[in-house]
């Protein structure tokens, strides 16, 4: 178990994002050295002061390096410490050589767990380990001054790893997010597109039925210039339509796509359409189906996430009616309001009683975006044909989502 733990900590990667050098570590040295200095003035006992200051304002230095070489700047640091130590050991001096502004290394011990990959906290660790064994060892203290020194070193590294795991717990969070913004985004896109595709689709029709008949026109009197006038000024609006039907698809898409391109939840987009929205989108299947809607006036004023999935439920229904309902002449949509605080919105055909688009057995994605709308705002959908005739997509979502 042990090993297992510690290879998954060897092969650890580095955190990314470490900032090279900011205004902080130049006050950090500035700091430092000035302490080294004030140090070395004031006190009487410094062995050996100019080694002293010289190695206390190395380690000052390595304040500098020790984000992008966390590992070389604790070794560093710490073998000069084992070094100091065993010169002392060598000479017999009553008093260690090195200042007490040298403590600075504990920001060394920070950064390796803060920033290091796996195999650098090993290897600092383990050179850490050894310069604090033997300079116990040396100083012959006692082993509650030594546990209590064995503290005092790790709590640094246990701050470093406690920010660590806070930070990436964070970027996992804040990646989730992204990821159900983008998902959001998917299904905004799913659902513009096949609405304005299909009308772009049913104009196309409409336009075909009418050339078709008044060319069966023409062939039956050459001569009716009025006839004629008339087909060019019908091809002329379904042109028009298609035209701003795939304008609005490519517009949607850019927007979409661009978002999704560049992970940036935060872009500004135009907001998201609504309940506000729905008396256009009751205009727009282009004379096939009729359409009768009713918005009750307390449903006018919802939320942002409520309103957009009021009018994403609406958009699909008719879309879903437009493209698959058989016979059908007239969809009725009905958005109320429903004690206690609840919106409900029903959208009903009156064409034959059939699964649409369910050849595989399973919903589409449009109506699984749905679900999974009404869902997340802790709501519901159902969605299937009507007892006689008709389909029927019936949804109640809570008027505060979240």
């Amino acid at each position: 178990m042990f090993q297992d733990d510690l290879r998954r900590l060897w092969i650890e990667p580095r955190v990314s994002g470490a900032p090279v050098r900011v205004w902080r570590d130049w006050a950090l040295l500035a700091a430092g050295l000035a302490g080294a200095g004030l140090e070395t003035a004031l006190r009487g006992d410094v062995v050996w002061w100019p080694v002293s200051l010289l190695v206390t304002a190395m380690l000052c230095l390595a304040m500098l390096w020790r984000r992008t070489r966390p590992l070389a700047m604790v070794t560093l640091a710490f073998g000069t410490g084992i070094v100091l130590t065993v010169i002392d050991a060598a000479t017999g001096h009553a008093r260690p050589l090195g200042l007490y502004t040298g403590m600075i290394v504990l920001i060394l011990v920070y950064t390796l767990t803060r920033w290091g990959s796996g195999r650098d906290i090993v290897l600092g660790l383990a050179v850490t380990l050894v310069s604090f064994g033997l300079s116990t060892a040396v100083d012959d203290i006692t082993a509650a001054d030594a546990i209590g020194s064995l503290v005092f070193l790790a709590l640094p590294a246990i701050a470093g790893v406690s920010v660590r795991l806070w930070a990436t717990s964070k970027g996992r969070e804040l990646e989730r997010m992204r990821s159900r913004e983008r998902e959001a985004l998917a299904r905004e896109l799913h659902d513009t597109v096949a609405h304005h595709v299909a009308a772009m689709v049913v104009r196309a029709q409409a336009g075909r039925v009418i050339a078709a008949a008044n060319a069966t026109a023409a062939a039956d009197d050459p001569g009716d210039e009025r006839g004629a006038g008339e087909l060019r000024a019908a091809m002329k609006e379904t042109l028009e339509g298609v035209e701003e039907e795939g304008a609005r698809t490519l517009e949607a898409m850019r927007a979409m796509v661009q978002a999704l391109r560049d992970g940036d939840t935060g872009a500004e987009m135009t907001p998201p359409a609504g309940v506000a929205d729905l008396q256009r989108l009751a205009r727009d299947p282009a004379g096939r189906l009729a359409v009768d809607l009713w918005i009750d006036a307390s449903a006018e004023r919802l939320p942002v996430a409520v309103d957009a999935a009021v009018y994403r439920i609406v958009q699909e229904s008719l879309t879903n009616a437009v493209r698959h309902a058989v016979d059908a002449t007239t969809v009725e949509i009905r958005v109320a309001s429903t004690p206690p605080d609840r919106v409900r919105v029903t959208v009903r055909d009156d064409g034959a009683a059939v699964r649409r688009g369910r050849g595989r057995g399973r919903d589409g994605y449009g109506l699984t975006g749905l679900r999974e709308r009404a869902s997340l705002l802790g709501g519901s959908l159902s969605a299937g044909p009507c007892p006689g005739h008709g389909w029927l997509v019936e949804a109640e979502l809570p008027r505060r989502s979240g």
